[in-house]
């Protein structure tokens, strides 16, 4: 018997952030009682996502599309448009911004504080053991008493020199002859983290010392975008820094840029990103306040907006999400006119060559030992970063039958840590793809970090990590391959990853004209 998905959405859904389950805001719940979408059941667990509504997803058929009525929510497109340009204009700008406020810094504070926890495991463990009645945790202090920074005081710069150092271009070469990025990607998260511990201890901060000391540790709670403005030349020195550009009461919007340097060459910025780290109180884990900053020149000001620019936009993002919204009725129509033309059992007549979603996803599972933790005795961020770039590049070259180039990675949410002896899984998933007149193949991919619960079999998904890698004319199979969604729910991703591949190539667009 036919089962009939047809049902109105009447419940409160909740929604995992951050770690924490919250309701649906009474706008996109509105929108959602408003809206009649195909629903199998609704989960009230608060450990489901709202995307993944489906007990069993339905595949995707004429039938359910042409039954499923969309609101005419017309905000992503218009709303795509506007992320463009305030990414392109924060990108020149912070550019610029930022190497202005280096040149004011004082380089005997440019070093970066080790975020790698010196102490021995075994030691580690004694230390994790519960505290005995006498230890009590230190006393906050009040949040007038921080002392206010200047993003001078954060600034942390390492330099990487490829150009001089054969031995240490052998460490970091890959198969072709070039840079591993996903190395870099743990340089690029371990700065991040030095530089939010030197904002809130001082420019002269060599160590770190005990976090039951120190009485509050930092972790990264996303990261807005690493977008790739030029090669990396593996004959060039490479100089990697950035420094705290926005403080909140807990949060800090933290920029880091990669530059090639050296060879009697200018200076060339090869890389930007944006994250995001949060401060939390050693004994209570809740959050902690930090150091605000002094602004004392016009640049430091405008980074300052540019900062407070990134949090809105990613906040708004958030809201726009698909597991917050239904897809806007030109989305709807793009959908069901990638449906008639790819989503029919037979193949498609246009020269590409159809592979379903789901058997577009390669996996990996790991033990995690304790070599690869951090100051907080958890697996460190810079390494899962590692390791999901190179899944889903791996993905990525399998899907397009040749080698790819990384354009950008889109966003990671850290959801929770990941405990030193955990198992982990990792998924990696094509979840759109396209062509350019620039590239042959552009292609998105999902990667999901779960922490597997061996006694039980249940997982729980602790990252969350979008890329973009492109393949250029000529280099993979002569049949374009094109992924196409199965059920619903691969449908919502299948729209996230067109959202995103329309904002990347836009900022790549307008950044070369």
């Amino acid at each position: 018997m036919r089962t009939s998905y047809q049902k109105q959405i009447t419940l409160n859904l909740p929604i995992l952030t951050l770690g924490q389950s919250e309701p649906l805001p009474d706008r996109g719940r509105r929108l959602l009682t408003v809206c009649h979408l195909p629903v199998a059941k609704i989960y009230s667990r608060p450990s489901m996502l709202a995307t993944r509504v489906w007990k069993r997803a339905p595949r995707l058929s004429a039938r359910t599309l042409s039954t499923t009525r969309l609101c005419n929510n017309e905000t992503p497109r218009n709303s795509l448009t506007r992320s463009v340009e305030e990414e392109n204009k924060g990108l020149n700008s912070m550019d610029h911004l930022l190497k202005v406020v280096r040149d004011h810094t004082n380089p005997a504070y440019h070093r970066i504080v080790p975020i790698r926890t010196p102490i021995l495991w075994s030691e580690a463990l004694l230390n994790t053991a519960p505290r005995q009645a006498r230890e009590t945790p230190s006393v906050a202090a009040p949040e007038e008493l921080l002392v206010p920074r200047t993003m001078g005081d954060s600034y942390s710069e390492l330099v990487l020199p490829f150009g001089s150092s054969i031995e240490l271009m052998e460490q970091y070469t890959n198969a072709s002859g070039g840079i591993r990025m996903g190395k870099l990607m743990e340089h690029l998260d371990s700065l991040a983290g030095s530089i939010s511990y030197k904002h809130i201890l001082g420019p002269t901060v060599e160590t770190l010392g005990r976090i039951q000391e120190r009485g509050f540790y930092i972790v990264t709670a996303s990261v807005h975008r690493l977008d790739v403005l030029a090669p990396l030349d593996p004959s060039r020195d490479l100089r990697i820094s950035g420094q705290v550009i926005y403080t909140g009461r807990s949060s800090m919007e933290v920029a880091v840029k990669m530059e090639a340097i050296g060879k009697n060459l200018p200076d060339e910025t090869v890389l930007i990103g944006r994250f995001s780290m949060v401060c939390r109180d050693a004994y209570t884990h809740s959050a902690k306040a930090v150091n605000p900053l002094v602004l004392s020149t016009p640049e430091e000001k405008a980074l300052y907006s540019l900062g407070e620019d990134i949090k809105n936009r990613r906040q708004e993002l958030a809201l726009r999400s698909l597991s917050r919204v239904p897809p806007s009725s030109s989305e709807a129509a793009d959908l069901h006119t990638f449906y008639l033309q790819h989503g029919q059992e037979a193949q498609p007549q246009d020269g590409c060559e159809r592979v379903w979603m789901g058997d577009a996803i390669t996996e990996k599972t790991m033990l995690m030992f304790p070599q690869e933790r951090n100051v907080h005795q958890k697996v460190f961020g810079g390494y899962l970063m590692r390791l999901a770039y190179e899944l889903g590049f791996t993905n990525s070259s399998m899907f397009t039958r040749g080698p790819v180039r990384f354009l950008s990675l889109d966003s990671i949410s850290f959801s929770r840590p990941v405990p030193i002896g955990s198992i982990l899984r990792l998924s990696s998933q094509i979840l759109h793809t396209t062509s350019s007149s620039e590239y042959q193949t552009l292609v998105h991919v999902g990667v999901k970090a779960n922490v597997v619960d061996v006694t039980t079999g249940s997982e729980q998904t602790t990252n969350d990590f979008r890329f973009t890698w492109a393949q250029e004319h000529g280099k993979g199979s002569p049949t374009p391959r094109q992924v196409v969604p199965r059920t619903y729910q691969e449908a919502m991703l299948w729209l996230e990853g067109k959202r995103a591949l329309k904002i990347g190539a836009e900022i790549r667009d307008r950044r070369t004209r």
